[in-house]
This record gives structure tokens, sequence and C-alpha cells, in this order.
């Protein structure tokens, strides 16, 4: 009977490793660089829309914004509104990420002054959610975003709580807004562990 006990140990340890060493490390968002055919509220292939009622928008070619992308053909545009609404997308990770684990990604961000009026800086918020609507995580925010180029940001979170949502914000200061702006997004890097130091 031990015998049997310690090989059915033996076995849990066995594939408690294996699935820890098949737990992938890096891990590859759908549709990174917001490829899709150029249009107004429309989402890209892969993402979700975090709000309600409002949609982001695949750009150059809509809204005054002709901006070549940095990475591919597209990229995505969200942006605030006078009325207190604002935008933002989410993708459900394949593997939720590991609490207390630092991870690191990359992503491309640049400003518009000619979006249909929709011409204000704004930064970029990144959450983890348990749903696409879910902000219980503020993982990061960047600096107001008022250069038109497009600059590569990196980005270090680490969650304290596992989560299966990311989701990315066009942000100001407080809520309500009070005004119109946009913010650019292209080319997120697989989130990978954050370099040892």
């Amino acid at each position: 009977m031990l015998r049997f006990f310690l090989l059915g140990i033996s076995l849990l340890l066995v594939q408690g490793g294996y699935l820890v060493a098949q737990a992938p490390s890096v891990h590859h968002l759908r549709n990174p660089s917001f490829e899709g055919e150029p249009a107004d509220a429309t989402l890209p292939v892969g993402w979700l829309t975090s709000t309600p009622s409002t949609t982001p928008d695949i750009l150059p070619g809509y809204w005054g914004v002709f901006q070549d992308a940095n990475d591919g053909d597209t990229y995505v545009g969200l942006i605030t509104r006078p009325d207190g609404s604002w935008e933002a997308i989410a993708q459900r990770l394949p593997v939720p990420l590991v609490p207390t684990d630092c991870y690191q990604f990359t992503i491309d961000l640049a400003h518009s002054r000619t979006y249909s009026g929709y011409n204000g800086a704004l930064k970029l918020r990144v959450y983890g959610g348990r749903t696409r609507e879910d902000r219980s995580y503020l993982l990061y925010e960047s600096s107001t975003i008022d250069h038109l180029d497009w600059r590569t940001h990196v980005i270090d979170i680490k969650p304290e709580k596992g989560f299966q949502y990311l989701i990315l914000e066009a942000f100001y200061s407080d809520r309500p807004f009070s005004f119109g702006g946009n913010i650019l997004l292209d080319n997120i890097s697989p989130i990978k562990p954050c370099p040892r130091a």
C-alpha cells in the first residue's frame, strides 16, 4: 500500500513539474499591431471593446488621421469625449499572468493633432481584470502622450493577483472627461518575464 502511495505522489510531482515546465513564460497577444481594414468605430480582430457603446477606430484614413503605421499597415485610435465617455479595448490572455511575477512588454504610442476635434493629448492606462470591463488592477499609467511621432514605451507590470484580461484605456486625469482627446496605439510586443538585473 505504501508503495502505491509513494508511486502516486511521484506521479503528481512529475506531472506538476511538467505542468510548470509547460506554463508559457512568454504571452503572445492576437493581432498585436491592430491590423485590419481601416474603418471608424471598428474593432481589430482579436480585440474586444472594454467600454459600453463605444469602439475604437482602425487607422489611418478616418477622422483626419493619415499618419503611417509604425508596424504593419494599421493601428488603433482611442479617444475621450467632452461628454465624459472614453474608449478602451481588451484582450483575453490565453493563460493568466502569475501573481507577483514581473512582466514586461513594449507598445508604440503617438498622438494626432487632427483627429476631427478630438485633438487633446492623453495618457494610456493598462489594467488587468477578470472580465473585459473589470478595472480592479491598474498596472501602468503613461505620461501624457503629446508627441506626433511613434515612440516605443516599455511597460513593466507586477500583478498582485492573477487576471485573464489585459485592458488598454485612453485616460487623462479624473473622470468625467471634459475634452476630446486621442491616443494612437501600435506594435505591442510579446509579454515576457522582466529581465533580471
